[in-house]
């Protein structure tokens, strides 16, 4: 997951920092941390990716187009 993902999905759920830091038990500055793309632990950016995925969010690899977010559906 790269910064950008990060952003788009929390703007696709309509969740704030502060939203998804909870879900993710981190704090507010960890998840601003990683959308300013510095470097987290792995096991850090595991759980706000886990976060985003249980709110319905699917990671797109990048795979030429450019990595991107999409809501789950149903």
């Amino acid at each position: 997951m790269i910064a950008a993902q990060c952003k788009m999905a929390r703007a696709a759920l309509g969740l704030g920092v502060r939203d998804l830091a909870k879900a993710a038990d981190v704090s507010p500055d960890t998840v601003a941390r990683l959308e300013r793309g510095d470097e987290l632990k792995p096991v850090t950016v595991a759980a706000i990716r886990a976060a985003l995925e249980a709110a319905g969010v699917e990671f797109i690899a990048e795979n030429g187009g450019g990595a991107g977010v999409r809501l789950r559906k149903g």
